[in-house]
């Protein structure tokens, strides 16, 4: 039996425990986004050399299709400035994860830190409810820190947060004129199919699915995400495009099989004014590994991108990944920009429940 949902004021965001004298807290707005933008630039600049923020995905997230599964709330001074953003993200059932925002030019390092505990006290609760919601007794909060933030760690380890992961975000430049060769032979790539509307066949989508759910069973933090929050979750990213969703399959005794899948989307702009593709995900089948199906899908990838014009591929890759895939991505000219971590913290409702009573 799961626990009753915590009482209002528990995530209420105008009224969150632990805050300095004199500051409040409300929920996002769309008017906020240059601010978030601001804070988002910040914290990420000193670990990655840019502050560019993509603004459609931010405003997605506070007002847009992305804010639907989300729990938020913007942390303000006594003057009335923002200075935190938090984001709770229920992503599957069991899986949250989760955004602090602190402002860094705040120069007091203990108003900093009591900030971002009371952030993370409002993370918690909001994963009590999120439980309840769901009828599940425990979750598991998952953040995800730049390697070199020591002081966005200081602040995980105090909230209970442990490190469990090492992750890669890669860049490979793609030149104009690049030759790509084709798959092995016995290996085709194709898209998934479209109806004559745009929307692509349901059964291809079940297929990318259930490739990448059997792709990732043998990895790091894999669990099931159902097929509705799998489609979902990905139609909401601004950068979302039907025809950057790829199927492989192999020839067995003359018989196409699915062996793999890999989505994609679109990276905005940079400095240049270049759009990329990102891959967001690509497994491959562990009966199907061996045969070249990942580097027929990742070259599949780096063309369609030349061909629109685009001039990087973007990827994150678990440092410590079994299938060794961070030295294929190295041997096809992706290389590393910066590394962020997995933190996690497994909330239990009942001991939650048992430690806001004692």
């Amino acid at each position: 039996m799961t626990q009753p949902p915590p009482p209002d004021d528990a995530t209420d965001p105008t009224s969150i425990p632990g805050l300095p004298d004199g500051w409040t807290s409300r929920v996002p707005q769309l008017d906020d986004v240059p601010e978030l933008a601001r804070l988002r630039g910040a914290d990420k600049e000193p670990w990655t050399g840019s502050a560019s923020v993509d603004r459609d995905v931010l405003e997605s997230e506070v007002a847009g299709a992305m804010s639907w599964t989300r729990r938020q709330v913007v942390l303000l001074d006594p003057e009335g400035r923002i200075r935190g953003w938090v984001v709770v993200h229920d992503r599957a059932a069991g899986r949250t994860m989760l955004h602090v925002y602190v402002d860094r030019s705040l120069e007091d390092a203990a108003v900093r830190r009591s900030v971002a505990a009371a952030a993370y006290g409002f993370v918690e609760a909001s994963a009590v409810a999120i439980c309840a919601l769901r009828e599940i007794d425990e979750t598991r909060l998952d953040a995800s820190p730049f390697a070199d933030d020591t002081e966005q760690r200081g602040w995980l380890s105090e909230a209970g947060y442990g490190k469990q992961r090492t992750w890669l975000q890669m860049t490979r430049p793609v030149e104009p004129g690049e030759s790509f060769p084709g798959p092995r032979e016995g290996v085709t790539i194709r898209r998934v199919e479209s109806h004559d509307n745009g929307l692509p066949l349901a059964a291809d989508l079940q297929t990318v699915h259930e490739m990448l759910e059997k792709s990732f069973q043998d990895h790091f933090n894999s669990y099931r995400e159902s097929f509705p929050e799998f489609v979902q979750r990905l139609r909401e990213d601004p950068g979302h495009r039907w025809d950057h969703w790829w199927l492989a399959f192999v020839d067995v005794d003359g018989v196409p099989e699915p062996a793999g899948a890999l989505v994609s989307t679109v990276l905005p702009p940079n400095a240049a004014g270049r759009e990329g593709s990102y891959i967001d995900y690509i497994g491959v089948h562990r009966l199907a590994r061996g045969k070249g199906v990942a580097k027929s899908l990742l070259n599949t990838v780096i063309a369609d991108a030349a061909e629109r014009g685009r001039d990087r591929v973007g990827l994150e890759v678990d440092d410590d990944s079994p299938t060794g895939a961070n030295g294929l991505y190295t041997s096809m000219g992706w290389v590393t920009d910066y590394v962020t971590e997995s933190w996690f913290k497994q909330l239990r409702v009942r001991e939650h429940a048992a430690g806001e009573l004692a």
